[in-house]
């Protein structure tokens, strides 16, 4: 791998034992990632699931807990693959700005990059999920996630979110 990476913080389902995780290993085979390690958010921020289960980190610093995730170096056509299947050129998430530290430790701060919620659904996410964020993206939490594949394919993604949004919760 080059000199030229960047540091993404995967909480979600880019992470080991889930369903995105393929991706992953290929980007690793051919020499565009690899992994650094086990990191959790500096300050606390939302981690909560959307619609079919899938997992945002909502860019409200200081709200939710700390969140645990992964942490990959990887290259610029790595990331390119990363932000297409991230749907960000379509406004589903951002890649944006987070300091994170070692799992174990609170020094040592790193500046790396994850996908957040877009800013245009992110509010009414937190509040549809109560205003409650889960601190790890666990096999528990994942219960019930619907790969892509499996979706409808009528709709768009954002028309999901908005649906999953206007819908009510259940008890």
């Amino acid at each position: 791998m080059g000199d030229k990476t960047n540091l993404i913080f995967s909480y979600g389902t880019l992470k080991r034992g889930f369903p995105n995780h393929t991706l992953i290993e290929d980007l690793i085979h051919t020499g565009d990632a690899s992994f650094v390690g086990i990191y959790k958010t500096m300050s606390p921020y939302p981690l909560v699931c959307g619609p079919y289960r899938v997992p945002f980190l909502l860019n409200f610093p200081d709200k939710g807990k700390q969140v645990y995730g992964e942490l990959y170096a990887v290259t610029p056509l790595g990331l390119a693959k990363m932000d297409v299947l991230e749907g960000v050129s379509k406004g589903h998430y951002e890649r944006l700005p987070l300091r994170v530290v070692k799992e174990d430790e609170d020094e040592n701060i790193k500046e790396v990059e994850a996908y957040y919620g877009h800013r245009n659904y992110a509010e009414e996410m937190w509040k549809r999920n109560g205003m409650i964020g889960h601190e790890v993206y666990s096999k528990t939490v994942a219960e019930g996630y619907v790969k892509r594949v499996d979706r409808p394919r009528n709709t768009t993604f954002l028309d999901q979110i908005q649906s999953f949004l206007s819908s009510t919760p259940s008890l």
